[in-house]
């Protein structure tokens, strides 16, 4: 075994045989899992920008630790702020606080190392992974509507003292990890891009796409939007993989956990909002593509359970504002419509994206080819569809059935 006292050890990217020693350094977690007695250190990640390992001890605990690395993991020489982790450590401390049913338990962070550690869900699964599979847990929509209202609510002006939610916005800033945002979603999918790549059968819509002036022009407010409004501490990157759910057991209730929230800052509340519609709309192409129309059918419920629950939950939380003076309950309908229409435009920029940019949906990319030419094709429409019917459709509901329709058209079968 390494001592942890050894002053040769590097933490500094940790690995399977550094982590029993790391471990052995932080008090925070002795408490938490007996750094003397591990059993078990699994590295686990699969995403492109951390390093992720799952650590139990001999009696059955365990934790997660997550280090940031200074790169993308898959392209080295794409180089990434490290302090990103500081800045999932405010959002998730700040989320734990707001709505702790809805995000893993936060245990340390150690802003030396980049190291957070936080509650193993190895009994949860990612959302998109069971969506790809035909399970589509339709309760998480309610439950992150929930949670993006309770967050929300309690980070904004609306639940904060003004001073400290300009703190807040100080602390949160996270410029990097945002221009990688307003880059991806916004710009590139509109431009010729090393980034981009589509089917060949896909290049005429995405010429269709960056043709339509009003189209680029939605794109170009929304990008304003993102930038320059500071609404709450948002999770910044709220999508199906970004999520795991658990159903319902005889033992235990269904659990629904939003996590990876390193692309937090103080942003549009709609932003969250409007990456998990995005999503469904995506999961849906894959089960219209798929000829499941049933199944298509009850994913674009989702972003209307997921408004639904969002307003009901805000509206509760209203009375509760610290500051009723010019407040009042008609400017409650403003903010709610502003967050609505905030939530379309920014699905429809998630859903293109994720079609033509980098770090593409495996619900579409798992397809076979002839598959998904349909699929990607009735994702960009869609998106475009949403992008400009939004402000003659109020109704999410009407706004996803025509979404669904979109898609059923498409479809390449």
């Amino acid at each position: 075994m390494t001592d942890p006292l050894d002053s040769s050890l590097d933490f500094s990217q940790l690995t399977a045989e550094t982590v029993t020693a790391y471990l052995g350094t932080r008090q925070a977690l002795a408490g938490r899992i007996d750094a003397a007695r591990i059993a078990s250190v699994r590295e686990v990640g699969d995403g492109n920008l951390n390093l992720v390992f799952i650590i139990d001890d001999a009696d059955g605990a365990s934790v997660v630790l997550k280090q940031s690395l200074p790169h993308v993991r898959t392209d080295p020489s794409w180089p990434m702020t490290r302090e990103r982790s500081a800045r999932e450590a405010t959002v998730l401390g700040a989320h734990s606080v707001a709505d702790p049913v809805h995000v893993p338990g936060f245990y340390d962070f150690d802003p030396a190392h980049y190291v957070l550690a936080i509650e193993n869900l190895s009994d949860h699964r990612v959302w998109r992974n069971e969506l790809n599979e035909g399970r589509v847990h339709e309760y998480a929509a309610a439950e992150l509507g929930l949670y993006v209202a309770r967050t929300a609510f309690a980070t904004s002006p609306l639940g904060m003292n003004p001073l400290e939610h300009k703190q807040l916005v100080a602390r949160a800033v996270n410029p990097e990890l945002a221009q990688i945002t307003e880059d991806l979603v916004f710009t590139e999918p509109y431009i010729e891009h090393s980034h981009n790549g589509v089917l060949p059968a896909n290049e005429p819509d995405v010429a269709e796409l960056r043709a339509d002036s009003a189209l680029v022009r939605e794109m170009g407010l929304a990008k304003w939007r993102f930038m320059t409004t500071a609404q709450s501490l948002i999770h910044g990157d709220l999508h199906t993989g970004s999520v795991f759910v658990r159903s319902a057991t005889g033992d235990a209730p269904a659990s629904v956990r939003a996590f990876d929230s390193e692309f937090g800052f103080v942003g549009p509340t709609g932003f969250d909002l409007g990456a998990l519609w995005a999503n469904f709309i995506i999961a849906a192409a894959r089960a219209s593509a798929l000829g499941e129309d049933d199944r298509a059918a009850l994913i674009l419920t989702l972003p209307g359970r997921l408004w639904s629950a969002f307003e009901t939950e805000y509206r509760i939380l209203w009375p509760s504002r610290v500051d009723p003076r010019v407040w009042g309950d008609d400017v409650l309908e403003q903010l709610l419509g502003g967050i609505r229409d905030d939530a379309a435009i920014f699905a429809a920029a998630k859903a293109i994206r994720r079609i033509i940019g980098f770090a593409k949906a495996s619900d579409i990319e798992s397809l076979p080819p002839a598959l998904r030419e349909g699929a990607a094709r009735g994702v960009l429409r869609a998106g475009r569809a949403l992008a400009l019917t939004r402000h003659g459709i109020a109704d999410v509901d009407a706004l996803a059935a025509e979404s669904l329709a979109i898609l059923r058209a498409a479809a390449t079968r």
